[in-house]
């Protein structure tokens, strides 16, 4: 069983919820993090993390967390699906919390608690990108950051080459949490994209995968995997009609 110390953001819900679970059960000693603090409470007394209500955006307080922390592993989970619309209809304001949450706080964050990994010769830092950091999926905005995050891992990767961190970028396609219903304002389009028609993943199935990663031994590095339901695919070619 692993023995070390996890740091998992974005714990509140879904597949951050999960992954706490599923790193407890392991035997990590997990430190979560989120902005919603009853949560959070409720999760560290189910399963004994430690909680911490902060704002991933709030860099001060992220950093003096690591600061006082040996975390041997981050599962960087914490993101946003604002400006899920059009570029031509999206509010300045929303394109600028997406890009602060989805790619300048996880940034923030990694540069912060690497130091340490580096210094100890062992760290895991895995982060959630998307398909949509992989495919067009017609989702523009939320799509470049995680497209962001992507290319961030992979080069942190050969950034870090010789110091015995891994990174890890996990990939999933469409899971059954609350993310749309905060992602997608319009009642109407939210119910249409939410309903598929297709058994969807669960946050435990991605939860699995990062228990997985995290579990491998020290000279194995998984750089990326991508995670879908088995009726979803991408691929083909689309025309416009003339």
């Amino acid at each position: 069983m692993p023995e070390g110390t996890a740091l998992v953001t974005g714990a509140s819900a879904g597949i951050g919820a999960a992954t706490v679970r599923a790193l407890v059960t392991d035997g990590w000693a997990v430190h979560m993090t989120a902005r919603r603090a009853e949560r959070l409470a409720t999760l560290a007394k189910e399963t004994g993390a430690t909680a911490h209500a902060i704002d991933i955006r709030d860099h001060a307080r992220m950093r003096e967390l690591v600061e006082q922390t040996q975390f041997d592993l981050l599962v960087a989970n914490a993101g946003k699906g604002a400006a899920m619309t059009a570029l031509e209809d999206a509010a300045p304001a929303d394109i600028a919390e997406l890009i602060e949450i989805n790619v300048t706080a996880q940034i923030q964050l990694v540069g912060a608690i690497l130091p340490g990994m580096a210094a100890r010769g062992r760290g895991h830092v895995v982060t959630l990108g998307s398909v949509a950091g992989l495919y067009a999926t017609g989702a523009a905005l939320y799509s470049a950051s995680k497209h962001a995050v992507r290319g961030f891992v992979r080069n942190m990767r050969l950034d870090q080459l010789g110091k015995g961190v891994r990174f890890t970028d996990i990939q999933p396609g469409r899971v059954r949490t609350e993310f749309y219903d905060v992602a997608v304002k319009d009642a109407g389009k939210r119910e249409a994209i939410k309903e598929t028609g297709i058994e969807e993943l669960q946050a435990e199935d991605v939860a699995e995968a990062i228990r997985w990663v995290a579990a491998l031994p020290a000279h194995v590095n998984i750089s990326a995997l991508e995670i879908t339901p088995t009726d979803q695919a991408f691929g083909g070619v689309r025309l416009a009609g003339r």
